[in-house]
């Protein structure tokens, strides 16, 4: 990545028209929890000052330090603005996860990912919205609201990480830090047609976000960028990863034209599931088509049946026990922070009359969570299935295999609506129960002025072919499009 450009100079990575839509004029560090947030909103609580103070060190450090090639190797993200997904820790900020009983949790330390950023010099602008507890695919919540769309204020900028995904397409932010246990840095990237990269299981450290995970989905929880150029996702992983990037080979060069391609199409036709968009479809295929005609490559058509239970699996795998026989934890009991678990019957009672604290999606889940439990023999065999689907993929990829499938049935639906097909997330879920990294790859736009894209799959430590794939296809249909401009 290119040194950054003094502070002065950097106005297109921060435009002031924007600022309206970022934050709100309350002081710094005072978050947004007395009174409704605007509904377009994007950076919950802001650090501009703080933030322009920091850049003006940058200059002074340019200005006298030594020459540009020793700062960027000890600075690699050096005055590069930044925004944090409210989940993770960030010194001084809110860390509610949207969740009223934590309305008044005030950061007193930064996530690993946060604290590594900050040392590479990079610069926080301040935290962004997510859905309650992070287990939903629109963000929206009861501390801080819903945030809107950029390329349409009536769709929803999906879950969890949709705040970072929408202040990302609005350039109102470089770079975004997100985690993804289900699609949430993948479909909020998709939603609002930029990149997002959920590495390998187990590279990147989840410690300082809430919830963490325990128990098996430690497994599952991955941590990763959100960018507007594919370019930028490499050097982000490699700072986030720590000493955990020894594990991937980013340093490998890629030949794409030895990369052994494979494409589905959709999930085989679970019944959970909406059909694939036929946008979403003819937008796949035009890649499919370039790849063969560019590179001369050929592109294998596969049909995997065990992804048609997508959602079945990942549903089984993640409340099932770790190795040592721990239970997964009950959303229930996350609900009541550590406090009395909530009853999700009386909750929804009281939502019905408003008087909840918490959102419709919270609760169903939390009425929802029971049932997985009880076919215990059913859910043994989903288990064994998601662990058979693991070897065929692992054995299917390979070394230098990439598989191209949709990041999501449909472009980004309206508000409220994903309550009507809520497990349309299975598509980005089940590579997390899978281990595998995937990089979610804008596609330009559709027919609508939303955002198309494709998620881009490898085996086990091979994030650097997804990697490579997304920087190639981001020239070739131009990857992210400033909304309005088209």
């Amino acid at each position: 990545m290119p040194l950054p450009a003094p502070a002065n100079t950097r106005q297109s990575h921060f435009p002031h028209k924007l600022l309206p839509h970022l934050g709100s004029t309350r002081p710094v560090g005072t978050p947004l929890l007395s009174d409704p947030a605007p509904e377009h909103l994007r950076v919950l609580c802001c650090r501009f000052e703080e933030a322009l103070q920091e850049a003006r060190q940058v200059d002074k450090l340019l200005a006298e330090g030594p020459g540009d090639d020793c700062l960027e190797e000890k600075f690699p993200l050096l005055g590069v603005p930044i925004t944090v997904k409210e989940a993770f820790s960030l010194y001084g900020m809110p860390n509610t996860s949207g969740l009223v009983n934590r309305r008044n949790v005030i950061a007193t330390s930064d996530a690993t990912v946060v604290s590594r950023l900050k040392q590479a010099g990079a610069i926080p602008l301040g935290v962004t919205n997510c859905s309650e507890l992070c287990m939903w695919y629109e963000s929206s919540n009861r501390v801080y609201g819903r945030t809107n769309n950029p390329y349409d204020l009536q769709r929803i900028v999906g879950g969890s990480s949709g705040g970072e995904g929408s202040v990302l397409a609005a350039a109102g932010s470089v770079v975004g830090v997100g985690s993804d246990i289900g699609g949430s840095i993948r479909m909020p990237a998709f939603f609002n047609g930029v990149f997002g990269h959920k590495p390998t299981t187990g590279v990147v450290p989840n410690d300082g976000q809430f919830p963490n995970a325990q128990g098996v989905r430690t497994s599952y929880l991955c941590t990763g960028p959100m960018c507007r150029y594919a370019e930028d996702l490499e050097p982000v992983l490699r700072v986030m990863a720590g000493p955990g990037v020894c594990k991937l080979k980013l340093n490998e060069k890629v030949a794409l034209e030895k990369i052994k391609f494979h494409c589905m199409d959709h999930d085989g036709g679970s019944i959970f599931v909406s059909p694939v968009d036929k946008e979403i479809l003819q937008a796949q295929k035009k890649v499919v088509e370039h790849l063969e005609s560019d590179l001369g490559v050929r592109v294998q058509h596969v049909a995997i049946h065990k992804m048609k239970y997508s959602f079945q699996i990942w549903s089984a795998m993640m409340s099932s026990k770790d190795s040592e026989g721990q239970e997964a934890q009950r959303f229930t009991d996350l609900l009541g922070d550590h406090g009395k678990p909530v009853w999700p019957l009386w909750e929804l009672m009281k939502w019905l009359v408003g008087m909840s604290s918490h959102t419709l999606p919270a609760i169903a889940l939390g009425l929802t969570e029971k049932l997985v439990n009880l076919n215990l023999s059913g859910k043994a065999k989903l288990v064994s299935m998601g662990k058979s689907l693991q070897e065929e993929m692992e054995a299917l990829l390979g070394p230098d295999g990439v598989l191209l499938y949709p990041s999501h049935p449909t472009i980004a639906p309206k508000h409220h609506s994903p309550i009507c097909m809520p497990f349309n997330f299975a598509y980005t879920a089940i590579f997390n129960v899978l281990g595998l990294p995937v990089t979610q790859c804008p596609l330009g736009l559709g027919r609508e002025g939303l955002p198309l894209g494709i998620q881009l799959v490898a085996a086990s430590y091979n994030d650097h072919l997804t990697l490579a794939v997304a920087r190639y296809l981001e020239k070739a249909f131009g990857g992210w499009v400033l909304p309005g401009e088209v």
